[in-house]
């Protein structure tokens, strides 16, 4: 059954990603889901007494259209759990108002794009060890990272969000690497739990 549940959870997610709501909207839908299912990954014993996920307020100046720049590079990451050692292909370099963030390719079955990001906020108002913009491998299509036209994307980082061991060390996520850590600060996105 926990197989089954994981891939509920995967597609509830994708569903949410996927879904033209407004942002607050979107929101309201996680904290129902971080709530009620099952392979939440706030911990069974808070559930109870989980009211929602903190955010930073909507900020437009976090949505920006940028380019993709090819340049070739991989990274090894020792999860230091069941999933061993992932390999990640960079598929390029995001020119952000922020700094540039390395785009990551999963280099396993079915792939998808890793965009983890650490910034002056992280270890403060944020989680510590960075958050993630999109891994597609978990369900979150279309509103961190679209593609637009050629080389181009828009970043939402409204929708910058804690890996799951932000809420529970149970949890082995891989986190932000040196050529993701940006100094300044992106005020958007997930706050700290709790």
């Amino acid at each position: 059954m926990e197989a089954l549940e994981l891939a509920d959870f995967r597609a509830a997610v994708a569903r949410m990603y996927l879904d033209v709501t407004p942002l607050a909207d979107f929101r309201g839908q996680r904290d129902e889901l971080f709530a009620t299912h099952p392979q939440s990954p706030i911990p069974t014993a808070d559930r109870p007494g989980f009211t929602g996920l903190r955010y930073f307020p909507e900020n437009t100046a976090a949505v920006v259209e940028v380019r993709l720049r090819p340049e070739p590079g991989s990274l090894e990451v020792d999860t230091g759990g069941p999933d061993g050692v992932i390999s990640y292909r960079r598929a390029g370099v995001l020119e952000t108002p922020f700094g540039e963030l390395s785009l990551w390719w999963i280099e396993a079955y079915g792939g998808g794009l890793f965009l983890p990001v650490r910034d002056a906020t992280c270890g403060g108002a944020s989680y510590g060890g960075g958050r993630y913009l999109t891994d597609t491998v978990k369900g979150t299509h279309g509103r961190g990272l679209t593609r637009l036209d050629g080389d181009r994307v828009r970043l939402d980082f409204n929708y910058l969000y804690n890996p799951s061991c932000a809420y529970d060390p149970a949890w082995a996520c891989p986190l932000a690497p040196p050529e993701n850590r940006v100094t300044a600060p992106i005020e958007a996105g997930e706050l700290t739990y709790p």
